[in-house]
């Protein structure tokens, strides 16, 4: 049953998915009635007009295959609407169709995007700037694209660190000795301890691309496989305003995973064989002799759960689609966690999971559960296992988490910049389908849910 609350979705947009569905309607009504003798042409032509439409919502809101398979429907919808009121010497008939079609793709586009952009501003010439960068990390990146001798190109000052260096003790250092602008060239872990001294200095950040998956680069709009466009910040760049997360004092900027489910997603043999692997190790996990789940958080509702196989906290929410990797965040600006919870009973829930998971449809497990907070605490009776942006913790309960809204400026290249903006009005969750224009229209989420037994 529902356990969560709807989440709030503006009145225009709600008023906007109503006229989407209400012109289409109105469209396939108008078609039917203005040929209703002539059923060969009825059917065609509604067929052909309601396609048209539901693929043209589809290139709106999508991206990818997706997208381009809806392109090329709609077009052979548009194509067979026009050739069939053509021949049929209804051409009034066709100018009145495309034009309430119009009409409703137009509705839905501002219906199922999100509802704006960070606010972003001209960024002021940095006198010092400093990039850290760690060689070793995403398999030498750093050294691969010759990051210093760019810095140096740019009047940047790089600091390289060593095996025996300590990053916050340099991070430090640099900022101490004046430095007015700092990057970070390394994992989540790295950006996130390197963005907390940059914010608690009031200085701007900057992100560069060079760990292995940089998923924080990834939601903030940067290009991860063009490394060195990321330096462009330094000399040429535009601040947003950002959000961070802590769990106990400790600052991430991506998300902080417990429970058993992330050993089975750390598995090397997951990307491969993701129902086969989680069959073959859930089992041992929560079967009879597995340990019993320690943790424990409350609902928005008040009811206490025990996420046993998952529990994941991020920095804003996520759009999840495999728990393996693949989730976006839509904003770093809303000042919020997201908390997704699962629990899983048997290993015949496993493989249910992972088969919901293969399809991105994981919201429809019946032991999944998703909701947003301002902070959470997270009980247990012993310490507990974390991995903080990516990295292994042990932390003594409870955990404490909390959001820190507009906490960090970062400063973006100008093509990133650029890119957040053209992209700001961004599909809003997975509702980019006709059941997401009837939820918002008629009080359901436009995105997310929280789902229980």
């Amino acid at each position: 049953m529902s356990t969560g609350r709807s989440a709030r979705v503006k009145p225009s947009r709600r008023i906007a998915a109503i006229l989407a569905l209400a012109t289409l309607i109105i469209a396939i009504g108008y078609v039917a009635l203005s040929v209703l003798q002539r059923w060969e042409v009825l059917a065609s032509g509604v067929l052909t007009l309601s396609v048209l439409v539901v693929a043209a919502w589809y290139v709106m809101t999508r991206r990818g295959a997706i997208r381009a398979i809806a392109a090329v429907v709609g077009a052979a919808a548009l194509a067979g609407f026009v050739v069939v009121m053509v021949h049929s010497d209804t051409v009034r008939v066709l100018i009145v169709g495309l034009v309430l079609a119009g009409i409703s793709v137009a509705a839905a586009r501002y219906a199922l995007h999100s509802d704006g952009p960070l606010p972003v501003t001209a960024a002021p010439p940095a006198s010092r700037p400093v990039l850290l960068m760690n060689p070793k990390s995403g398999g030498g990146k750093a050294i691969r694209f010759g990051l210093a001798e760019r810095c140096r190109a740019l009047g940047v000052e790089p600091i390289v660190l060593a095996p025996e260096d300590d990053l916050r003790e340099l991070a430090e250092d640099a900022i101490a000795g004046g430095a007015d602008l700092i990057g970070m060239a390394g994992g989540d872990g790295s950006q996130a301890l390197v963005a907390s001294l940059a914010s608690r200095a009031g200085i701007p950040f900057v992100v560069v691309p060079a760990g292995t998956r940089n998923h924080f680069a990834l939601d903030l709009g940067i290009d991860r496989q063009d490394v060195p466009a990321a330096l462009d910040a330094f000399r040429d760049g535009a601040d947003v305003v950002v959000d961070l997360a802590e769990v106990n004092g400790r600052t991430f900027v991506n998300n902080a995973a417990m429970g058993v489910y992330a050993k089975v997603v750390q598995s090397t043999d997951y990307r491969d064989a993701k129902l086969q692997t989680a069959a073959a190790m859930l089992p041992d996990l929560i079967g009879p002799g597995a340990a019993p789940p320690t943790l424990e958080v409350t609902l928005p509702g008040g009811e206490h759960v025990a996420p046993g196989q998952l529990l994941l906290v991020s920095n804003n929410p996520y759009r999840i689609g495999q728990l393996g990797g693949g989730a976006t965040r839509q904003r770093l600006d809303g000042g919020i966690l997201g908390v997704v919870a699962l629990t899983v009973a048997s290993a015949a829930e496993a493989e249910r999971l992972t088969a919901l998971e293969l399809s991105g449809r994981l919201s429809r497990f019946e032991g999944w559960r998703e909701w947003s907070a301002r902070q959470l605490e997270v009980r247990s009776s012993e310490p507990v296992e974390v991995g903080v942006d990516g990295e292994a913790l042990v932390l003594e309960p409870p955990l404490r988490f909390v959001s820190r809204p507009g906490a960090l400026t970062v400063r973006l290249p100008l093509r990133a910049a650029a890119l957040r903006g053209s992209t700001s009005r961004r599909p809003a969750g997975n509702a980019a389908t006709v059941a997401g224009l009837w939820q918002i229209a008629f009080g359901a989420r436009a995105a997310g849910r929280e789902n229980g037994k």
